[in-house]
């Protein structure tokens, strides 16, 4: 299953952000098992070490973002998908609509998200941390 994280899921998990952290980390240290493959774009994680940096200032920012990315595959944020989120009526949050693209550019089938209504356009599943934990943890 490929599975999209957004920037929420990654800044809750370097920031240590209770009580989210208790199911994004656990959803997370799933990222070296077969049955999953997990997925950000670049923007998610810009927008993750910004919060990160804040935080823990650059230098430890840097590193988690490092650690982060050895357990993440990359979506690319692609010109295709910068003019399907701006072609795209329905979409009125150009991030979410790049995010959108980073996922299915992967063919991802689900995106996790604690602001599940910023992406009320989707045509793939979109579920909080949460969610995933009962429906993919607990069978």
């Amino acid at each position: 299953m490929k599975i999209f994280l957004d920037a929420n899921v990654l800044v809750s998990v370097l920031n240590k952000e209770y009580p989210l952290f208790t199911y994004s980390s656990r959803i997370l240290s799933l990222a070296s098992h077969r049955k999953f493959e997990f997925y950000t774009s670049p923007l998610c994680l810009a927008i993750a070490f910004y919060f990160a940096e804040k935080k823990h200032k650059t230098q430890l920012a840097k590193q988690k973002i490092d650690l982060l990315c050895q357990y993440l595959k990359i979506a690319g944020d692609t010109p295709s998908g910068v003019f399907d989120t701006l072609s795209n009526k329905s979409i009125h949050d150009f991030e979410d609509g790049l995010e959108y693209y980073a996922a299915l550019s992967v063919d991802c089938t689900c995106i996790i998200t604690e602001d599940i209504e910023d992406f009320y356009f989707a045509d793939i599943e979109v579920i909080n941390c949460q969610e995933f934990f009962r429906r993919h943890l607990l069978n």
